[in-house]
């Protein structure tokens, strides 16, 4: 039964959850800002004008984890809200310095990436991510 536990896809999943994100930390230290705040940076680049409910949908990120990170990234000036136009919703959106910071920081996550897929050791690396996307579905 020891080993039943010891292959629970749960404690297994967090437990690398955990790790890759105390490394990207480390990591983005340097740029004053978490893995996390890198995430959410990186879905504005790509997808302003989101609401925050549409953005942490989108991330799988709890909605207050989301607007706590939001307000931290504001008072760094790295991010702007505003009022939704419809619902008592709220909408980000990247300043100038936020998207520098992302600009800078792309480099390192890049070489992280690639480190992890060493890491990893597995030449088929795009069926880890959909089998990781398929169990965040589930």
């Amino acid at each position: 039964m020891d080993d039943e536990f010891d292959l629970c896809f749960v404690l297994n999943t967090r437990m690398a959850a955990r790790a890759v994100t105390r490394r990207a930390d480390r990591k983005l230290r340097a740029f004053g800002i978490t893995a996390a705040q890198f995430t959410i940076l990186g879905s504005l680049l790509k997808h302003s004008g989101r609401s925050v409910t549409q953005m942490a949908d989108a991330i799988a990120m709890d909605r207050t984890t989301l607007s706590r990170n939001l307000a931290l990234l504001e008072r760094k000036g790295l991010v702007t809200s505003a009022a939704a136009e419809r619902g008592n919703g709220r909408i980000g959106a990247l300043t100038e310095q936020g998207a520098q910071l992302v600009e800078m920081a792309v480099p390192e996550w890049r070489k992280q990436q690639a480190e992890l897929r060493a890491t990893l050791d597995n030449p088929d690396f795009p069926t880890v991510i959909a089998a990781l996307r398929h169990l965040a579905s589930v």
